[in-house]
């Protein structure tokens, strides 16, 4: 049975995303993951300690951070204390950086490094040392006194990078879309990486991330999620897509705000038609992402983690409430 997750960007006060968190694992969630940018989100590690207070079953993770506005001894460290305080339901989601970087004009880390990052920070969480790139000292954290285990899931959509997730990552979290020819090849390049290490995809916890909006007005609910989709299409995808719908992208990736990262109310948002929103989104009636999801879980996935978009000022509540429903009847 596929597992539910739900993506939580920290739009909101600390309070409100501890709430959504309660619910989530009120309602059976497996794992949520919070939004990583520092200049357009609350801050995230902050958010899940808070949000970790009073669980029990619950695994958080971040969907994604970076190792360049995070050095690897933050990270770390971070996720060590995380790991200690909630007894290890923890899930490191890394990626090259995207909006926590480009607000500022930095660019993403190149896979060469991201590999590199991901190899020191298992290193860490193993209590050896590893060398400081800037300084050449030695560092540790002194306070792992032996192993731990973090889980360190990579968030892939290109080619490359998906290979590279199948090969080194525990996990993956796949933003591809909804439509199964671009899940089917995504999981065949995780595949195709992972037996580069002599693994299997069984061997990795498969994640798909989709922006999702449940609504009777299914209109209302592909509006909603415009603007994540411009995001999502703009992004190297592991299949084609339709030549008349590049166009749209290609003027969507010319307009593209990284500081309405997201924004449901966003000017790219607009450029969005509707081809897109069904071919990246789970958007529309509550029949309609039922059947949606039923088609995914299919696929090979593991979970089908939602990033609920609702109207300014509204609670994602309703969204969790209506998505859990939709996965438990299946």
């Amino acid at each position: 049975m596929i597992s539910k997750g739900v993506g939580l960007f920290p739009t909101e006060p600390v309070t409100v995303m501890r709430e959504y968190t309660q619910l989530a694992e009120s309602l059976g969630y497996d794992n949520v993951w919070f939004g990583d940018s520092q200049n357009i989100w609350r801050e995230s590690s902050t958010t899940m300690g808070a949000a970790a207070v009073g669980t029990e079953r619950i695994v958080f993770g971040t969907g994604v951070t970076n190792a360049v506005t995070r050095h690897r001894s933050l990270l770390a460290s971070t996720w060590a204390s995380l790991a200690e305080f909630t007894g290890g339901r923890v899930a490191l989601g890394i990626g090259t950086g995207d909006s926590s970087l480009r607000t500022m004009g930095l660019k993403p880390l190149k896979l060469a490094e991201l590999e590199g990052a991901i190899a020191e920070l298992r290193a860490l969480f193993r209590g050896e040392s590893v060398k400081e790139a800037h300084s050449g000292a030695d560092f540790h954290l002194n306070y792992v006194r032996e192993p731990m285990h973090v889980p360190i899931y990579i968030a892939a959509s290109a080619p490359k990078i998906l290979k590279l997730a199948g090969r080194v990552a525990d996990g993956v979290l796949v933003l591809v879309g909804t439509a199964p020819h671009f899940i089917e090849a995504a999981l065949a390049t995780i595949e195709e990486g992972a037996r580069e290490s002599g693994r299997q995809l069984s061997d990795l916890h498969i994640v798909l991330w989709t922006p999702t909006a449940i609504s009777t007005d299914a209109v209302e609910a592909r509006d909603l999620v415009r603007a994540h989709v411009a995001r999502v299409c703009i992004r190297p995808l592991p299949a084609e897509v339709d030549p008349a719908l590049q166009t749209a992208i290609d003027r969507i990736r010319d307009t593209y705000d990284y500081y309405h990262h997201m924004d449901t109310e966003a000017d790219h948002a607009d450029l969005v038609p509707d081809e897109l929103v069904d071919l990246f989104a789970l958007a529309g009636t509550p029949q309609e992402c039922s059947e949606g999801v039923a088609r995914i879980a299919k696929l090979g996935v593991d979970q089908v983690s939602i990033v609920p978009f609702v109207r300014p000022g509204e609670s994602r509540a309703d969204t969790i409430r209506t998505f859990a429903k939709i996965v438990d009847s299946l």
